[in-house]
């Protein structure tokens, strides 16, 4: 969780033209000894010669006898001679320094603050960036970045719920704009969250995550929590496997196996014969035993898939009969696996208006992946969001609309 600070950005962010000696009569008069070493001073800057500047400046500043506004001058020209040098430790004090003087502009007030945000996360004083960050913010001139700045540096100094609360709000109005919140914004709310160790934090920004920015690493992470949380439950374990299997994050071969026989189980052969074909086109199956057990039960699944496939007129042909959509979903659950996708939908669609089913949710969310499949998002998305009963199903409909809108 960093935030690139470079010195150029710094530069453009914060030097500030001096406003060089002032010799008429008045309070913002600089001294005489003092106006000669930062008149050379003033014509180093404009030449962008640093070294040369701060030499006449710690000349001025080492006089014993300074009134107010030379101390002001002596901190101004400091604060951009060290930027322009790199000295960003020398730098913070001297512009907070000028920040704090009497004789600061008004108007200077928003960037001068601002470039002490920057310069003080640039040497990881994070409470004063804080500071001067909050400072910002309510003062209705902190930008964008300025927030980020702040969120991160809270999470280095180990205030996680400070970090969560500050990105969270921004991500929260980008999104509220229309814009697109950056990746590194949702990857530093989801440390923040992780180093909290709320589980629903961090469900919420993975599932931002693959909302914006669907790699499949996030699609993984988010899918493999899920999937623990679903051990428990066959046909949710099954339904989570479609999802990985579709954003292609299935990786183990245990994970191949285990989707095979489940969709076996549920009466879905031909799903099975898919999950184990794909398994061995991407070489999961790498120990010899685990190959064979594979193979053999890929045989064996071919011939159920053939003789399955065969009975599906007759199984439709009898759920048009029945009094409840049993048979109807089964159908569609067949035609399905052998990748019949519209036919399917058409089938568990009737399934679910004649009723009568013991896991509706589980089948309007095949039914939402089976239009999807099909081409018909719009339909898929209706669907998905009908979803209800199941909290595991539910949220895996909600993460389907996300993966049909990417």
């Amino acid at each position: 969780m960093k935030v690139k600070l470079v010195a150029s950005a710094i530069l453009g962010a914060t030097l500030l033209v001096s406003g060089g000696t002032v010799l008429a009569a008045g309070k913002n008069t600089n001294s005489e000894k003092v106006a000669k070493l930062l008149v050379p001073a003033q014509e180093a800057l404009k030449n962008k010669q640093y070294a040369a500047a701060l030499a006449k400046i710690h000349e001025a500043a080492a006089l014993p006898e300074k009134n107010p506004f030379d101390v002001f001058t002596i901190a101004e020209f400091g604060c951009t001679a060290n930027i322009g040098a790199g000295n960003y430790a020398e730098a913070a004090k001297d512009c907070e320094t000028k920040l704090e003087n009497s004789f600061m502009p008004p108007g200077e007030v928003p960037q001068l603050t601002r470039a002490l945000l920057a310069l003080n996360f640039q040497i990881k004083n994070y409470d004063k960036a804080i500071d001067f960050g909050q400072r910002a913010i309510k003062g209705g001139f902190a930008t964008e970045d300025n927030k980020n700045v702040v969120a991160q540096a809270y999470y280095l100094k180990g205030s996680y719920k400070e970090a969560q609360k500050t990105e969270e709000a921004l991500v929260e109005s980008e999104i509220k704009a229309g814009q697109t919140p950056k990746e590194d914004q949702l990857k530093l709310v989801l440390g923040s969250c992780v180093k909290l160790e709320d589980k629903e934090c961090q469900t919420h920004t993975m599932e931002r995550l693959v909302a914006y920015y669907p790699k499949p690493d996030y699609w993984q992470q988010l899918l493999f929590t899920l999937r623990r949380a679903t051990s428990n439950n066959d046909t949710n374990t099954l339904q989570t496997y479609r999802l990985m299997f579709d954003v292609d994050v299935l990786k183990e071969a245990g994970d191949y196996n285990e989707m095979a026989q489940l969709a076996l189980d549920a009466g879905s052969p031909g799903e099975a014969q898919r999950v184990l074909e794909k398994g061995f086109e991407k070489s999961v199956f790498t120990e010899q035993r685990v190959k064979d057990r594979n193979t053999r039960l890929l045989e064996s699944v071919k011939k159920q898939s053939a003789t399955d496939q065969a009975s599906l007129p007759k199984l439709e042909a009898d759920a048009d009969k029945a009094p409840t959509g049993v048979k109807s979903a089964a159908a569609g659950l067949g035609y399905y696996g052998y990748g019949q996708y519209e036919k399917a939908a058409d089938l568990l669609a009737k399934g679910i208006s004649k009723g009568g089913l013991s896991n509706e949710a589980n089948t309007r969310l095949l039914l939402g992946i089976a239009q999807y499949k099909a081409g018909k998002k719009d339909e898929a998305i209706k669907s998905f969001k009908q979803v209800k009963g199941d909290p595991a199903l539910e949220q895996l409909a909600s993460l389907w609309v996300l993966h049909a809108r990417g």
